[in-house]
């Protein structure tokens, strides 16, 4: 991924915050019958390994678990937001007209080494664990003893279990720091006003740094 030095964040607390809040991923695979993409769930251990743990499981079905050996190098990409980004956003753009559309976003890649796991204790955990993470805010938070044994007995033995050990973690995020701060900060306000708070949010942070660093 190309990343200009003003996108660039390399700090693994930050990075491993946007995984944690975006945990739909995108695992990108090359094994035996070439590249493949699956989009799953994960689960992330922060304080695991050396940068961290991602646990997953995937359909039985699906043939990713057997096209990949235990130790091959994969990458796993979290997108924590995006936004298009008007000129007209800008105050500069009235006053100069020299700004184009972009296209801002924050993103994460993780690389790491797979193993798989065919095992039933370690899927009814990984599965357990998410399910938890992911009905706290739920009214009536469904569990996983809500269901008939014998319905979850089957569904377990039809997943397999992936785990990913991070080996190294690469964030971009691209939130107009090359410009001055009061068109971040427009740029922000506009993305608020039309309900993209995650990346409004995130832009009126960085017209804030931008600001205090200008003194």
């Amino acid at each position: 991924m190309y990343i200009p030095a003003h996108f660039n964040e390399s700090r693994p607390e930050v990075l491993h915050t946007h995984i944690a809040a975006h945990p739909f991923g995108m695992l990108i695979t090359n094994g035996n019958s070439g590249l493949d993409a699956n989009h799953l769930p994960f689960e992330l251990a922060a304080g695991e390994g050396e940068m961290g743990v991602l646990r997953a499981h995937v359909a039985r079905a699906n043939p990713v678990w057997q096209d990949v050996a235990n130790g091959d190098e994969v990458l796993v990409v979290f997108r924590a937001g995006d936004a298009y980004i008007s000129p007209t956003w800008y105050p500069s753009k009235h006053e100069l007209h020299r700004q184009v559309p972009t296209w801002n976003y924050i993103v994460v890649h993780a690389y790491g080494r797979i193993t798989v796991l065919d095992d039933e204790r370690y899927v009814r955990g990984v599965v357990g664990r998410l399910t938890r993470t992911h009905e706290a805010s739920q009214p009536q938070p469904w569990k996983m003893g809500d269901a008939p044994k014998d319905y979850i007995d089957t569904m377990v033995k039809a997943i397999v279990g992936l785990q990913i050990d991070i080996t190294r973690l690469i964030g971009k995020s691209k939130l107009g720091q090359n410009k001055e701060e009061r068109d971040i900060r427009g740029a922000g306000e506009a993305l608020r006003a039309s309900e993209n708070f995650a990346m409004g949010d995130a832009m009126l942070a960085e017209a804030e740094k931008k600001a205090d660093q200008q003194g």
